[in-house]
């Protein structure tokens, strides 16, 4: 009953019209409020008559004639809805029909992706941010080709490949929840000093992927003796699932401060001993193969080219002051014969990293030819190998490397005519 009297206090009740309002309001006090006209509407002061004649007119509304149970009276009613709670909130099928188109929109854009169902383990990594598979021990993330990722011959170059190898293993550990304050360092090697600094890598290229091309890193750890760890990645183009790249390397600890290498602690090996894994990019046949090709630089050499003068930039360097990885391998293609470049493309390739390169250090790329080297079409259809020598001025040796070249499918299938 409370509630009934509260409402009708707010909202006229659909008996009664402006006119038995205004009366019962007479009736209370005697006389009618003086800011009340006789439509129960706030009346401004002096109006003219006429002019509040004709703003009635207009503002009333189309009435109808309503005889009441209890008399013969006839009373007058607007003819439109009482105004109520439930009547004054907005149209909620307008707001649902917008919802409803926008769900539609997301789920046909949804579908039009491609999701791989062959693999419904593992849903595409759309956005590249990776993900750990295979019970932890494995992380895989996805790699879009840009434009300015591809060389000359509209391939994705080298260094973009090893760079893509380099950030799987930074958000691999990441990911993992084992990132400490340095780059790539776990907690426990934060707090000691310790960074990670590669050993050797070994890598062999089967294709080179190209512009709009999305290929798919997975990388992986394992134990490499007693104080370094090995880290492997399989590349594989998305749609096909062939194999792009396979490589591997070795990795131990240096001491920030001393730059000096450190042995691993307990604790560190704590950390990472459980995400270990045994598999092996690259064989064992293949690993010794490689590291008895590094050894024979200098060897053999009928053909010898050098490049002097060759020094780090500001943005050659990494977090931990010392230049990255990948930028030795444009060093050591700096000398290369401009005639393999064009003709061949790299198959393979080990890197033998013997010393820190500084910020101010002055290098000089050095690449000798293994074998007869000419320019004869039937020769640039071969196979060349390549030794070589990243050195300090001073002849101090940063990175020893050994090349494998095959000839480009345009190269190869111009041989065959001939």
């Amino acid at each position: 009953m409370a509630g009934s009297l509260a409402a009708s206090a707010s909202f006229p009740s659909p008996g009664s019209s402006p006119a038995t309002s205004i009366r019962s309001s007479k009736s209370t006090t005697g006389e009618l409020p003086d800011n009340l006209s006789v439509c129960g509407i706030v009346a401004k002061p002096n109006l003219p008559p006429g002019k509040m004649q004709v703003k009635a007119q207009a503002q009333a509304l189309p009435k109808v004639n309503v005889k009441t149970a209890s008399s013969d009276i006839e009373e007058t009613m607007p003819h439109s809805a009482p105004k109520t709670f439930y009547n004054q909130l907005p149209d909620w099928s307008m707001l649902l029909a917008a919802i409803t188109t926008i769900f539609l929109a997301a789920e046909k854009q949804w579908t039009l992706l491609d999701w791989k169902p062959k693999k419904p383990d593992m849903l595409v990594d759309t956005f590249g941010f990776g993900r750990i598979i295979h019970d932890g021990l494995v992380f895989r993330q996805n790699f879009l080709i840009r434009s300015y990722e591809i060389g000359a011959d509209r391939t994705a170059s080298i260094e973009t490949l090893m760079n893509h190898l380099q950030e799987t293993a930074l958000n691999h550990v990441k990911t993992a929840g084992l990132l400490g304050d340095g780059f790539g360092a776990t907690p426990e090697m934060s707090k000691r000093n310790l960074i990670w600094v590669v050993s050797k890598i070994q890598l062999v290229v089967e294709q080179y992927p190209s512009w709009g091309d999305m290929v798919q890193v997975d990388t992986w750890v394992a134990a490499s003796g007693k104080n370094g760890m090995r880290r492997d990645w399989h590349v594989r183009d998305y749609n096909s699932d062939q194999t792009i790249l396979r490589a591997t390397s070795v990795w131990v600890m240096m001491n920030k401060k001393t730059r000096r290498l450190s042995k691993m602690p307990d604790e560190v090996r704590a950390e990472i001993g459980p995400y270990f894994n045994c598999r092996s990019a690259i064989t064992d046949k293949q690993s010794d193969k490689f590291a008895k090709a590094v050894n024979k630089i200098g060897s053999d050499a009928t053909n010898q080219f050098m490049r002097k003068g060759l020094t780090p930039r500001w943005s050659d360097l990494d977090v931990n002051q010392h230049v990255n990885n990948v930028k030795y391998i444009g060093w050591i293609l700096e000398s290369a014969p401009i005639s393999i470049l064009e003709k061949h493309e790299l198959a393979s390739m080990t890197l033998d990293y013997r010393k820190e390169c500084g910020r101010d250090s002055v290098l000089q790329s050095l690449t000798t030819v293994v074998g007869d080297f000419t320019t004869d079409v039937k020769q640039e259809a071969a196979a060349i190998q390549c030794d070589h020598l990243l050195q300090l001025e001073s002849g101090a040796d940063i990175v020893k490397a050994h090349t494998e070249w095959r000839p480009k499918q345009g190269v190869r299938s111009g041989a065959e005519g001939v």
